[in-house]
This record gives C-alpha cells, sequence and structure tokens, in this order.
C-alpha cells in the first residue's frame, strides 16, 4: 500500500482498565510526532466506539491535546475516557446499510486510519470493518491496539490494563489476607476476582508467593473443571493448617457439565456479543461452605475496583501501554495494516518487551487460557512459573496526581 494521506479516528471500546487511556494518550503522542510533513492529519476521537462514529460524535483530539499537561494526566486517568461501547458489526452481507453508513462518515471527514482499542470482542470489530473495506477498495489503515484486564488475548504475551488490575488483585489479596490473620476463630475468606474464561486475574491473587510468602491458600480458575466435593475437601486440609483461610476464585469457575459455579444467583441476562454477566460465584460458595463446614465464611466480590483502581496501577503497564499506543501510529504510517499490535516478551530477566503486531483475523474471537504449566497438578493453586511470569507487569508505581486528597482525573 502506497502511503495514505488523511485523517485518522481512535475509539475505545469494551469495559475500561486503568491503563486504556495511556494508550489512547500513545495513539495521541504517536500522532502529533508525525504530524509536521506526515501522513496524519487531524485525530478524531470517536465517543463511545463505532457508536458514536456512526452518529458523528467526535472530538477533535489533535486540537485538545496540544497541552502537554492533558496528555500526562489522560495517561493516569483510569476508565475510558471517550466512553466505551459493546456494539457488535454485523456479518458481511447482513447488513449493508450499516456497514455504508459507516463508510459514508469516513468520506465525510477523510478518515483513512482507524485505531481500535480493545478486547477481544473489539479485534472482531477491526476484522469485520478490514475485510469490508477491503471488499469496497476503500484504501484504509485498520488496526487493532490491544486493551484488556482478562489478558485473554491471544498472540500476544500479555494486554495492556492487566498489569495494573494484576497489581491491584495482588495488593488486595495480601491486605485482605492481613486482615483475616488477627483472629483464632476458624474461618474461610472466598474472594471473587474477575475472569469468565481464562484465570490470569486469579492467578495473579498468589503473586506474593515469590515477593514475601504470603498468598491464598486455594485458587480455582476456569480452565479446570470445578467440583464441590473436592473443593469442601481443600477447605477442611486448609482448616487443619491454619484458622484464617482465604480463596481467590475466577467468577467463571464450571461444574463438569459446564454450568458456572455462580449461575444460581444470576438472571441469564447477556450482553450483545452472547456472554452472561457473571458475578455470584463467591456468594455461592459462601453459602455451600456454611452450610456443608458450618465455620464462620465470608465471600468478597473484588468487582469493578479491578478494572479502575488507577491509584494503584503498574508503572510498567502505563508505560508499555503508551509505547503500544504510540508503536499503532508508527505501524499505520508505513502501511501496516488489519493487524493488531502485541507486546513480545524477549526477556524475563532482566523483562524485556518489544512492540510487535499479529493478523487480526487469527487473534478475533479466540481465547488465551492459562498455560497448563501455570496451574498445580491438583487444580486448586499456580505454580511459581505462573507467579514469576506475572511479576514483572506488576512492577512500579505511578505518579497519580492528588488534590485536597483526592486524585485527578481527566474528562474529555
Amino acid at each position: 500500500m502506497e502511503k495514505l494521506y488523511g485523517d485518522a479516528v481512535v475509539g475505545q471500546s469494551g469495559g475500561p482498565t486503568a491503563a486504556i487511556n495511556a494508550t489512547l494518550a500513545g495513539v495521541i503522542r504517536g500522532v502529533k510526532e508525525n504530524v509536521h510533513g506526515g501522513c496524519i492529519g487531524t485525530l478524531y476521537g470517536m465517543r463511545n466506539g463505532v457508536e458514536g462514529l456512526l452518529e458523528e460524535r467526535l472530538i477533535d483530539l489533535t486540537a485538545y491535546f496540544e497541552d502537554e499537561s492533558k496528555l500526562e494526566l489522560l495517561e493516569h486517568t483510569p476508565a475510558a475516557a471517550l466512553g466505551s461501547c459493546r456494539k457488535k458489526l454485523p456479518k458481511m452481507g447482513e447488513n449493508d446499510a450499516f456497514y455504508e453508513q459507516m463508510m459514508a462518515v469516513f468520506r465525510k471527514y477523510d478518515i483513512r486510519y482507524f485505531f481500535y482499542i480493545g478486547g477481544n470482542d473489539s479485534m472482531d470489530t477491526v476484522a469485520k470493518l478490514s475485510e469490508y473495506t477491503k471488499n469496497q477498495g476503500y484504501e484504509m489503515v485498520i488496526l487493532g491496539v490491544p486493551k484488556t484486564i482478562d489478558n485473554d488475548l491471544v498472540g500476544t504475551d500479555h494486554t495492556p490494563g492487566f498489569g495494573s488490575a494484576a497489581k491491584y488483585i495482588a495488593v488486595t489479596t495480601q491486605e485482605i489476607i492481613r486482615d483475616c490473620a488477627v483472629y483464632r476463630i476458624p474461618a474461610v475468606t472466598i474472594v471473587e476476582i474477575m475472569g469468565r474464561d481464562a484465570g490470569w486475574l486469579t492467578a495473579a491473587s498468589a503473586i506474593g508467593r515469590v515477593v514475601n510468602g504470603v498468598e491464598p491458600d486455594l485458587v480455582y480458575l476456569p480452565e479446570r473443571t470445578f467440583d464441590m466435593q473436592r473443593f469442601f475437601a481443600d477447605v477442611r486440609a486448609a482448616l487443619a493448617k491454619h484458622p484464617n483461610v482465604v480463596i481467590a476464585v475466577s467468577e467463571g469457575i464450571r461444574f463438569a457439565d459446564g454450568h458456572y459455579v455462580g449461575e444460581g444467583t444470576q438472571t441469564g441476562a447477556k450482553d450483545a456479543f452472547g456472554h452472561a454477566y457473571l458475578a455470584g460465584t463467591g456468594k455461592a460458595l459462601e453459602l455451600a461452605v456454611k452450610a456443608e463446614i458450618g465455620c464462620k465464611v465470608r465471600s468478597i466480590e473484588l468487582n469493578l475496583p479491578q478494572r479502575c483502581a488507577a491509584h494503584v496501577a503498574s508503572r510498567t503497564d502505563l508505560s508499555e501501554s503508551v509505547k503500544i499506543g504510540r508503536a499503532a501510529v508508527k505501524a499505520a504510517g508505513e502501511g501496516i495494516s488489519r493487524r493488531m499490535m502485541t507486546a513480545v516478551r524477549t526477556s524475563n530477566a532482566p523483562y524485556v518487551m518489544e512492540v510487535g503486531h499479529s493478523d487480526v483475523s487469527v487473534i478475533a474471537n479466540k481465547i488465551r487460557y492459562v498455560d497448563d504449566e501455570f496451574i498445580n497438578a491438583d487444580g486448586n493453586h499456580v505454580t511459581d512459573a505462573c507467579c514469576r511470569y506475572l511479576l514483572p507487569l506488576i512492577q512500579g508505581e505511578a505518579p497519580c496526581r492528588y488534590e485536597n486528597g483526592l486524585p485527578v482525573h481527566l474528562v474529555l
């Protein structure tokens, strides 16, 4: 593809993270660095992803972020500054009017570069839009820029946003364990952590093992079938060792028949991509332990703070997010299209990450599960190798700006 000259648009999609705005800042920085004599003129931000694009709810990010201090503040602001959506694009041939409307917007604003920051479902959007514009003969560079706290995108060592969520989970788990240790009364505390299909976030609860030896007694991931009777046996064995048992569980753990452990507590509602809304796994296990064992038991659902706790973000995660966003613009200027930017770990000690890219068509709608070597033989904890893989991703503390005791965030 010859170098294209025109404007660009960037959007954020799916669940927000503590680092998704750092990626956006990286894209903005990339465009600013190439704006003079470069191929990209104005960078527009689409509010609420492709939904906002169709409605022409666009903001001129090039003009808004002329001030460097705004960009720095954006990098440390949680959630999606542009807003997000969970819009599922129709398959080719199912709704031509939808794509024609989108093409009309591209032509109206001379959009030749499209950057979409998101996770698995967002890469589905990138793949479909790439296919459509190619079929229409419309010259356009389309790139997926990864984001997800779940760390479940294939083709990349890890995803921006995961490191900060992992750091929050590791820190919070340590604090919960410290709190639970103050009493001698037998008690079980169950910590429910996000993760429908992949257990990377729950695995992060055990990082303390290779730092200070403090970790949950048991860890259950969706990658292993959950059996209630084995669970009861594990809990009894843990209680026999000490009175204060802490257990980390993924929200997506399932029984052998495929049903979620927490399914009975849910409404059955699903999102646009057909994913069930999950929560209640910890509560279901709390009630089960209370009925079976009879000891004091509580459940804690970490919920939204896992993805929005910017006050404990990983500096490594934020810096890598900016780096990947900036690299996406560089790749676009070189004619790279229909790809997703990736993190390539070239060394673990010392930790080194480089940016690459992979064909988005082999990434969309696939799931990267926790490696078998990272799960113990009993399926109730993670291995040292897992903790060593995760540890570099939570390194460093981000310089959060405070005023009157509260963090300052940028609102677009």
